[in-house]
């Protein structure tokens, strides 16, 4: 078995461990399994040649899901510039490697108003009953998150925008757990569903769009040599 697909199978594994812990309560598991899933697809990501900006959003990833193990709000703050910062590395990402054809430009503008819609509507229902120290950093963290979910899908087509998509209602949920919302049984486990999901796609959208890319320069390489 190459090196990647045993990271691949680690990564399985780490996110059975984690989904089955959450699902089960069991507090441990989730501590010990959750730290190991970002590094470990990074990792992968590497060796597929991934370009740096994808590898720093998964690691500024990883440092929210460390902070966010702890309840403290100050912990809870951290965690979310920590992922604020990754999707700044996404923006950067599909601003360098995307391509303006991944959606027909009629799609696109669907799109913006949709994401927008969402994200006024969201933002405006959360705002009474998030703590008002919580509103602003919020606000401004969905406006960044949802910019990040709209670029995936028109640069890097539609794994990646689906990537995008689930990392946007991973968050919400998370919104609306810190607001008191009623939550679904188990709601740390489907956000940690959509979370994992949402990097998942994002990374393999990211490496397949761009070794597809690749793939004519290498085949006309191959043609000059012969």
């Amino acid at each position: 078995m190459n090196p990647q697909r045993l990271l691949l199978a680690a990564i399985g594994l780490a996110a059975t461990v984690d989904l089955a812990s959450l699902a089960a309560g069991f507090d441990a598991g989730h501590t010990l399994a959750k730290p190991l899933l970002m590094p470990l697809l990074a990792l992968w990501a590497a060796l597929r040649k991934a370009p740096r900006p994808l590898l720093a959003a998964l690691l500024f990833g990883w440092g929210g899901d460390v902070l966010l193990l702890s309840d403290a709000e100050p912990a809870f703050l951290a965690g979310m510039a920590s992922f604020a910062a990754g999707h700044v590395c996404y923006l950067v990402l599909f601003a360098r490697y995307g391509s303006r054809n991944a959606v027909p430009r009629a799609r696109t503008g669907v799109l913006a108003l949709g994401y927008a819609s969402a994200l006024l509507t969201t933002v405006a229902l959360l705002w009474p009953d998030l703590p008002v120290g919580l509103r602003v950093p919020v606000a401004g963290y969905s406006v960044l998150l949802t910019a990040m979910a709209y670029r995936s899908a028109t640069r890097l087509g539609l794994f990646a925008g689906c990537g995008g998509a689930l990392f946007l209602l991973s968050d919400t949920l998370i919104a609306t757990g810190v607001a008191e919302w009623p939550q679904p049984p188990a709601p740390d486990f489907w956000v940690m569903l959509t979370y994992l999901a949402a990097q998942a796609l994002l990374a393999s959208g990211t490496v397949g769009a761009l070794d597809a890319r690749r793939a004519p320069a290498a085949t006309y390489g191959e043609m000059r040599a012969v």
